[in-house]
């Protein structure tokens, strides 16, 4: 069979990459990212895994806004270096047949608008999917996979839904959405992600290509994807319980030091937990212990004084949750790289907040998967990636539409 040609537009560390290459079905002609580390770690991982030869060509780092300069290519800016353009290897691949991606989310997300004073009204972010369609429309794909927040539904930035938007701009091009896209929004833990996390997924379709787009988008809704869905629902446990034990190390002539304690030697990188100082050690645990006991006598209001109690100032939202061992995740997020008070580890004796690893394993990258950068960056790329699974679920589920077709 041949395989289907790809390109990864927002493609971050290359969560939907990896899915989408795990089915053996698709062939990568090229992938668009603007942030370093998340470009490095795909390279990476295209050239080590993968191996394509060419994977510091085909991994374009780039700001998408600047289109001209993404199709034609560019030499010498200070910032990108030089490429040959997005025309280069599509033209060599003599054309593609899909275009996965999605923009940044947090103009769509709804904790952003409430923290945001002016709701992300004035984010430039809330438009970057303007960029995507021009890709769409200049490569003609059969079909393209846009995922993002459950927020964008209710996104208006200016009056008109972000969702209407994007339903007229692709239609201007001849592409057809799902009229209702409520119906487009999936669980990740419902096809073997450890984690509940919600998101939208955008199928077009070529209306040049497809007969009866509605119809087919509605197959792929309401057979092809669930088709795919998990007999049974993967715990925090089950994903992380197996790695080895860590706790933070802390003393007063040392701290300064940021080094593990009591850390075996690990197989698995990035399995080092983050720095804690006692008082934050201290809440981990006695939240920890609640949550083992059973009697989770810590709800939202005891949380927020323990916080005011320990911070010794007062908090408007909720700042600690432990990962209930016998359930799925709650999402994991980029916020992860700024702190991990709401992703405490399940084992009071660890009193800590999830290791990289971890948050990588939730995620469903495999260990063998390397993150290049800082930590800080290794945990902004998994909370914003594409659970791998979920991926490689969608990508077979448009194999079956291909096929359909």
């Amino acid at each position: 069979m041949k395989k289907i040609r790809m390109i990864d537009l927002f493609s971050g560390c290359g969560g939907l990459s990896e899915g989408f290459m795990n089915t053996g079905k698709y062939t990568e002609i090229a992938a668009v990212e603007w942030l370093k580390p998340q470009v490095e770690t795909l390279r990476k991982r295209m050239s080590e895994k993968w191996g394509e030869k060419h994977a510091n060509d085909r991994v374009i780092h780039f700001d998408i806004q600047r289109e001209e300069e993404l199709f034609h290519g560019w030499n010498q800016d200070p910032q990108y270096g030089t490429s040959r353009g997005l025309d280069y290897f599509v033209n060599r691949a003599k054309g593609i047949d899909i275009i996965v991606g999605g923009p940044p989310c947090q103009a769509y997300s709804i904790a952003g608008r409430v923290r945001d004073e002016k709701g992300m009204k004035d984010d430039y972010r809330n438009y970057l999917f303007e960029h995507y369609l021009s890709v769409v429309n200049r490569y003609r794909p059969k079909l393209f996979v846009f995922e993002n927040v459950p927020g964008i539904l209710s996104a208006s930035p200016d009056g008109e839904a972000i969702t209407d938007k994007i339903e007229k701009g692709f239609a201007n091009i001849g592409y057809e959405i799902l009229r209702d896209l409520k119906n487009a929004l999936v669980n990740a833990s419902d096809y073997g992600v450890p984690q509940n996390r919600k998101r939208i997924i955008i199928v077009g379709l070529n209306k040049d290509y497809f007969n009866d787009p509605q119809n087919t988008l509605n197959l792929f809704y309401t057979k092809y994807l669930p088709e795919e869905k998990s007999d049974k629902k993967i715990s925090v446990k089950e994903a992380i319980g197996d790695l080895p034990k860590c706790i933070p190390y802390f003393d007063e002539e040392h701290h300064n030091r940021r080094i593990s304690h009591n850390t075996p030697k690990c197989d698995v990188s990035w399995h080092v937990p983050r720095y804690s100082n006692p008082r934050d050690m201290d809440t981990f645990r006695l939240l920890a212990e609640d949550l083992a006991s059973g009697k989770r006598k810590f709800n939202s209001h005891r949380i927020s004084k323990l916080y005011e109690e320990k911070v010794g100032s007062k908090s408007p939202i909720h700042r600690y949750h432990v990962l209930d061992p016998d359930e799925p995740s709650t999402t994991i997020i980029a916020h992860l790289y700024k702190d991990g008070n709401r992703f405490i580890h399940y084992d009071p004796s660890q009193q800590r907040t999830i290791t990289v690893r971890e948050a990588a394993r939730l995620q469903t990258f495999p260990d063998d998967f390397e993150f290049v950068g800082s930590r800080g960056s290794a945990y902004q790329m998994i909370g914003n990636a594409v659970p791998v699974v979920l991926a490689e679920k969608i990508a077979n589920a448009i194999v079956k539409l291909l096929g359909g077709k």
